[in-house]
């Protein structure tokens, strides 16, 4: 084989791998166990560390951003998600996890009932299904007290799924001493 067709046949493999590359997983590679929809996970066979499937796993995660003006699903949200759903893919059920989730300062909005959010921001609440789906999951979702009385809300105003915490602090400290891992986002 010449140089020439060398160079040929090398710019053809790198062709194809590229364009390999860019198609992407297969259609079946993701997969969104417990919660439909949001949050994909994929199990690799050879992934290290899995979580003990006998254990009860414990998260605190801290959801402090967040833009009311979006009309996509906040991306902490969706990273709770995800966690929950790498959790049951990996052989967790759901019954031993014990996720909580506080929501505060710039993420407020997310939390606001359907009647609420749209008065205030002119569309409809994109985070109340994935709220339905980590609630009916058992993930606890918490508001903190305090960013309330900042933003000007009641709690009359939150999804009914969401419960008012005294406040951010209180609750990261009452669950880092109770052994929950943090996860700030």
């Amino acid at each position: 084989m010449n140089l020439e067709h060398a160079l040929a046949l090398t710019l053809s493999l790198t062709s194809l791998a590229t364009a390999a590359a860019l198609a992407g997983p297969p259609a079946d590679f993701w997969s969104t166990p417990a919660i439909a929809g949001h949050g994909p996970v994929h199990l690799w066979p050879e992934a290290s560390l899995r979580p003990d499937a006998s254990a009860t796993h414990k998260a605190l995660f801290d959801v402090t951003k967040g833009d009311g003006a979006s009309t996509e699903v906040n991306p902490g949200l969706a990273k709770v998600a995800r966690a929950v759903n790498a959790f049951v893919v990996a052989g967790v059920p759901v019954e031993h996890l014990d996720i909580d989730v506080i929501v505060h300062g710039p993420a407020a909005p997310i939390v606001l009932g359907a009647a609420a959010y749209a008065e205030r921001f002119g569309h409809d609440n994109p985070n109340l299904a994935l709220l339905e789906q980590l609630t009916k999951a058992g993930v606890d979702v918490y508001v903190c007290g305090n960013t309330l009385g900042d933003r000007g809300y009641t709690p009359a105003l939150l999804d009914p799924r969401v419960q008012v915490a005294v406040s951010a602090v209180t609750t990261s400290i009452l669950r880092q001493n109770a052994g929950y891992a943090l996860i700030p986002l």
